[in-house]
C-alpha cells in the first residue's frame, strides 16, 4: 500500500492536494487539515487502460462529423488557431510569468461559457475566489463557467467522465498538476509527461478541446520534456515586456493552420484586446532630426510592421568593445559589424555599439539588416537619415544587399503608409552604395 498526505476541510469535507489558507469548496479560512490516505501503488508496469480505440479501420471511412472548428468569440484569436477550437484538439500555451496567460484563457473560458459551451477551468495556482475576482474584473464571470482549484490531475480527468463531457477544459498549469500513477513532485519530467499524456488521451477520446498552460525556463523555453510540444496539436507563445502594454501571441506549431501567424494585443484592466492595425503600433513618436535612428519595415508571420531601429556608437575604453542588442539577434549584430568594418573600412573596433528595437518588439527578421546598418552609419557619422526613409534588406558576408523575404509585401506596405524613399536591394546593391546614398563618399 502507498500512503499519501492530502488536506481535507473540517467544515465541508472538500479535498485538496496541497494546503491553502482558504477552503476551495466552502470558502472558510484555516479549515484544511492534513490527513493520510492509503492507495494501491500504481507503477509503469500497470498502465492506465487505453482511452482510444486502437483497432485499425479504413481512413476513408472515418467520420469527420462534429470536427469543425468552433469560433472562440475573441477577436483575432481564431486565425492563429486555424479557425477556432477544434473538438479534441490539444493546445499548449507558454509565456513568461505575469505576461497574461491566465487572463487570456479566462477571457476565452468566459466567452465560450456565455455562448453556451460547457467549460471547465482547472487552476493549480489560484484559489476559486481569486479566479472569481479576476473574472469579474475582466467582465467574463459567466454563471455557467465551472472551475476547480486543484493540483490533482485525477480531478480534471473526472470532469471529462460522463455522457456529456465539457466542450473545453483548461489546465493552468501542467507543471502544478500531479498524477498518482507517476513518481516525483509536480513539475518534474515524469509528472509533466504523465499528466499531459492522460489529459490529452482522455480529451481526444471525448472530443473535448484541451488547453495546457506551460511554464517557461529562464531561457524562455517551455519547461518540461520536449515530448510535451510533440504531443499537442498547437503550441502558442505569449510574449511581451510586463512593463509595457503590448503583447504578441505567436504560433510555433499548428496542425490545423499556419504555424507562422501572430496577433498583437494590448493589455488593459479588462483583459487583452487585439490591435486593429498593428503596422505602426510599435512606432510611437519619433524625432527624425536625431542621428542613430532608422525606420525599418519588418515582416513577422504574415504581417508587415514599421519599426524604429536605434543605434549608438561611443568611443570605447575597454580592451573588448561592447556589443549589445535588444530585440535583435545579437549574433547577427556581430556579423553585420564585422562586414561593415571590412567592406566600408570603418574603425568600428574602437567603439562600443548598441542597437535596439523601439516599442518592445522582439524579432529575428533578416530583412532588418539594412536598417540596422543605416542606423549604425547614422550614429557613427552623427548625421540623421533622410526624413521618411524606410529600409529593408538582408546583408551577406560580402557586403552585398539581398532581397528580403516578402519584398513585395513590404514595398506595398511602405507605399500605403506613405514612407519615401524606400531603400532596399533594388536601390542599393552593396553597403558601399548605401553609404554613398546616405552620406556621400566616406571611409
Amino acid at each position: 500500500m502507498k500512503t499519501k498526505e492530502v488536506y481535507r476541510c473540517t467544515e465541508c469535507g472538500a479535498r485538496s492536494g496541497r494546503w491553502q489558507g482558504q477552503c476551495p469548496g466552502c470558502g472558510e479560512w484555516n479549515t484544511l487539515a492534513a490527513v493520510t490516505e492509503r492507495s494501491a501503488k500504481k507503477s509503469g508496469s500497470a498502465p492506465a487502460p487505453a482511452l482510444r480505440a486502437s483497432k485499425p479501420q479504413p481512413l476513408s471511412e472515418c467520420s469527420t462529423e462534429n470536427f469543425d472548428a468552433r469560433p472562440t468569440g475573441l477577436e483575432g484569436l481564431d486565425p492563429v488557431l486555424g479557425g477556432g477550437l477544434v473538438p479534441g484538439a490539444a493546445i499548449l500555451l507558454g509565456g513568461e510569468p505575469g505576461v497574461g496567460k491566465s487572463t487570456l484563457l479566462l477571457q476565452l473560458a468566459g466567452t465560450r461559457a456565455n455562448d453556451g459551451d460547457e467549460v471547465v477551468y482547472g487552476s493549480g495556482e489560484e484559489s476559486l475566489p481569486q479566479l472569481k475576482n479576476r473574472a469579474e474584473r475582466i467582465s467574463r464571470l459567466s454563471p455557467t463557467l465551472k472551475a476547480v482549484a486543484t493540483s490533482n490531475a485525477d480531478e480534471l480527468l473526472d470532469a471529462l467522465e460522463g455522457p456529456n463531457p465539457p466542450d473545453l477544459i483548461i489546465a493552468d498549469s501542467v507543471q502544478t498538476l500531479a498524477s498518482p500513477r507517476a513518481e516525483g513532485l509536480p513539475g518534474s519530467v515524469s509528472q509533466v509527461r504523465a499528466v499531459s499524456t492522460e489529459l490529452i488521451e482522455r480529451a481526444k477520446a471525448k472530443g473535448t478541446a484541451l488547453i495546457l498552460v506551460g511554464h517557461v525556463t529562464k531561457d524562455g523555453q517551455i519547461a518540461g520534456p520536449k515530448l510535451l510540444e510533440h504531443m499537442v496539436d498547437t503550441v502558442l507563445y505569449l510574449e511581451g515586456d510586463r512593463r509595457t502594454r503590448s503583447r504578441i501571441l505567436r504560433v510555433l506549431k499548428n496542425r490545423f493552420g499556419p504555424s507562422d501567424e501572430l496577433v498583437v494585443m494590448d493589455m488593459h484592466e479588462t483583459g487583452l484586446t487585439p490591435v486593429g492595425d498593428p503596422s505602426t503600433h510599435f512606432l510611437g513618436k519619433r524625432d527624425t532630426s536625431l542621428p542613430g535612428t532608422a525606420l525599418a519595415l519588418a515582416v513577422d508571420g504574415h504581417r508587415p510592421f514599421a519599426l524604429e531601429v536605434q543605434a549608438l556608437s561611443t568611443e570605447s575604453h575597454l580592451s573588448n568593445p561592447r556589443r549589445t542588442a535588444l530585440g535583435l539577434d545579437g549574433n547577427r549584430l556581430h556579423l553585420l559589424l564585422a562586414v561593415m568594418q571590412k567592406r566600408l573600412n570603418l574603425n568600428l573596433g574602437q567603439y562600443d555599439i548598441y542597437a535596439k528595437l523601439a516599442g518592445g518588439l522582439v524579432t529575428r527578421d533578416p530583412g532588418l539588416d539594412l536598417a540596422v546598418a543605416a542606423a549604425i552609419l547614422s550614429t557613427f557619422y552623427d548625421q540623421p537619415l533622410p526624413e521618411g526613409a524606410i529600409f529593408w534588406g538582408e546583408v551577406d558576408l560580402n557586403g552585398q544587399i539581398r532581397s528580403a523575404p516578402g519584398h513585395d509585401t513590404r514595398k506595398a506596405q511602405a507605399k500605403r503608409l506613405g514612407f519615401s524613399p524606400a531603400v532596399h536591394s533594388a536601390k542599393c546593391r552593396t553597403l558601399g552604395d548605401l553609404q554613398r546614398f546616405l552620406f556621400g563618399r566616406r571611409g
